[in-house]
């Protein structure tokens, strides 16, 4: 029997080139009434005040979660940790590598190096030659803040890491984010669109398909350094951008977003909720189509016929690889239109998936966990799609009864409660284990920038408490969640804030998770925060070290960027290089 989609392009064949769909799942976004409901306990820590709309409340995930629990976490048990001693967070540190270690947070102290390193770097190239510049970076700010270049580098590391009850997380540094400029079929050769509505051509050039390829392989020894090092515990981190032309996810990234406006649209009371009578209302308003095409839609949409149709199956249908079959038939050309991918981008996202698919594959076979990072809010939507079909594949309950694909969730974004409660709900509707990482955000100055260039607000809080109470509200609906209805669900904890983890590790008390219990893993970036991640680790919870490798020169723009995000925390770094300088006495019998 012929699929939905696959007899809706059939019928459209004649005025449609066949395409060959395949599922996808969505950037969803949750309605406002959920975003409310969230925001007292996330944001406010209130009780939530019971919805009159039987709509409203029918949009909560299945096993509804607890969000009328009236608890702060003041009242949990006090942490017995000490993070502020000076042997337990650098001890294990050579003499050499403290005075290094002194001498890298002094300078990234000074704002006026930080602001300008790159710069400075471009300077000192031009003047002394990339192999002096590289062989200075190397042994400084390379060591400190990076594992080294290849397996063999990092080895020593790792070794100690785990001598510290610390595991990896191994991270290929290297970053890709593409050229802003707009190219045209004479800039590069190429993979040459045509996308339907008489969109301008585009070109994807082949050499960001073969890097994209190669990172394939590197990701796969990164992979395989994991198993090898730490066998069923550790991490893998993976940058999509690595591994798909930026472009084309952001042209991704723009076909989602438009398709959540176009339900904004269908949802006209802004419950997040559609009955079949609005949806065929709004869809013959905008979409040419026939009875049998909205009696298969409606089929797809709502197959139980509870006469409710919400953002997950709407996005589920038009995804980005279903999309042309439905905008052939819009009335008007507007942005869903001039979103449409041509055949050739349908190829490209493909293969970007299949890579990434690959990787997974991977890892499951060597019980290695992947973490995906999150990039830029341009790319976002796109990698949240793509990770979506990794974990309904490699998390699915009837495949493993531990997550392998970690999604990340940048809570400096103003949409984390909502993606964070939706992702809920998929996983529940779909049967596969939630598994976060949560970060505060890295990309801070971009998207500050990007916002004002666009003339748009800005994605971020506009205040680090926002952010505060976002990140610790995200920490404790997961891990509330987690005890009532998902014994599966995972999140990784990585943040530098000390007030976030000690309320995380009293929340765990509380909750009766035991320090390494597999559902809270706490990860810090290598060569920051040592005082958090030793006394963690030494304590036996799951304490975690964020290993960036990657030749000199390809690990620079990571290192430029984390020093720019980190700016604040490093120019304030006082209590890491007091400990710093505690531990240095003690060797000279100062102390």
């Amino acid at each position: 029997m012929l699929s939905h989609h696959t007899r809706r392009m059939a019928n459209v064949a004649s005025r449609h080139r066949t395409l060959v769909p395949r599922a996808g799942m969505q950037y969803a976004v949750a309605s406002s009434s959920d975003i409310l409901a969230t925001s007292n306990v996330i944001m406010a820590r209130r009780p939530m005040v019971n919805s009159t709309s039987p709509k409203t409340s029918s949009i909560l995930p299945s096993a509804d979660l607890d969000l009328h629990h009236d608890s702060t976490l003041a009242h949990a048990p006090p942490s017995q940790m000490c993070f502020s001693d000076s042997a337990s967070a650098h001890g294990s540190k050579s003499t050499f590598e403290l005075v290094r270690a002194i001498g890298v947070f002094n300078v990234c102290r000074l704002s006026f190096i930080v602001k300008h390193a790159e710069g400075l770097l471009g300077l000192s190239t031009k003047v002394l030659g990339s192999s002096i510049t590289n062989t200075v970076v190397k042994h400084t700010f390379f060591k400190h803040f990076c594992a080294g270049e290849d397996s063999a580098d990092m080895k020593p590391v790792i070794d100690m890491l785990q001598q510290n009850n610390i595991g990896p997380i191994l991270d290929y540094a290297a970053e890709s984010e593409g050229s802003e400029d707009d190219e045209t079929p004479g800039d590069v050769e190429g993979i040459y669109t045509l996308p339907e509505s008489n969109q301008p051509a585009r070109v994807y050039d082949y050499k960001s398909e073969s890097e994209c390829d190669r990172h394939v392989e590197t990701f796969k020894k990164c992979i395989h350094s994991v198993r090898d090092v730490s066998p069923a515990s550790g991490f893998a981190a993976l940058k999509v951008t690595a591994l798909g032309n930026p472009k084309l996810l952001e042209r991704m990234s723009t076909m989602i977003v438009e398709v959540k406006a176009l339900f904004s649209k269908f949802d006209e009371n802004g419950s997040g909720l559609i009955s079949r009578e609005d949806f065929v209302r709004c869809y013959k308003h905008h979409f040419h189509v026939d009875d049998t095409n909205l009696t298969w839609d409606l089929e797809v949409l709502d197959p139980d016929n509870t006469d409710v149709i919400d953002y997950i199956a709407f996005a589920q249908m038009l995804s980005p690889y279903t999309l042309p079959s439905f905008t052939i038939m819009c009335k008007d050309v507007g942005p869903l239109a001039l979103a449409t991918p041509s055949d050739e981008e349908i190829v490209l996202m493909k293969k970007t998936s299949e890579r990434l698919h690959l990787l997974a594959e991977e890892a499951a076979n060597c019980g290695t966990k992947l973490l995906i990072d999150a990039e830029h809010s341009k790319y976002q939507p796109a990698i949240d799609n793509l990770v979506n079909e990794l974990q309904q594949k490699y998390n699915a309950k009837d495949r493993t009864h531990r997550p392998v694909v970690f999604n990340s969730y940048q809570c400096y974004m103003k949409d984390t409660p909502e993606r964070v409660m939706t992702d809920l709900r998929r996983s529940e509707r779909l049967g596969f284990h939630f598994a976060a990482k949560l970060v505060r955000g890295a990309y801070m100055v971009h998207e500050r920038k990007r916002a004002k260039e666009m003339k748009c607000p800005s994605p971020i809080h506009d205040t680090a408490e926002d952010t505060h109470r976002c990140y610790d509200g995200v920490v404790e609906l997961l891990l509330r969640h987690r005890l009532q209805h998902s014994p599966g669900l995972e999140v990784m904890i990585a943040t530098h804030n000390k007030e976030s983890i000690e309320k995380a590790v009293n929340l765990m008390t509380e909750l009766g998770l035991g320090p390494n219990d597999e559902t809270a893993h706490f990860a810090q970036l290598y060569g920051m925060s040592d005082n958090l991640t030793f006394t963690l680790g030494n304590h036996g919870y799951n304490a975690f070290k964020y290993l960036p490798y990657g030749e000199v020169g390809e690990v620079v723009p990571y290192l430029l960027r984390r020093a720019q995000e980190n700016s604040d925390m490093l120019s304030n770094a006082g209590t890491e290089v007091s400990l710093l300088q505690e531990e240095l006495r003690k060797r000279f019998f100062l102390a």
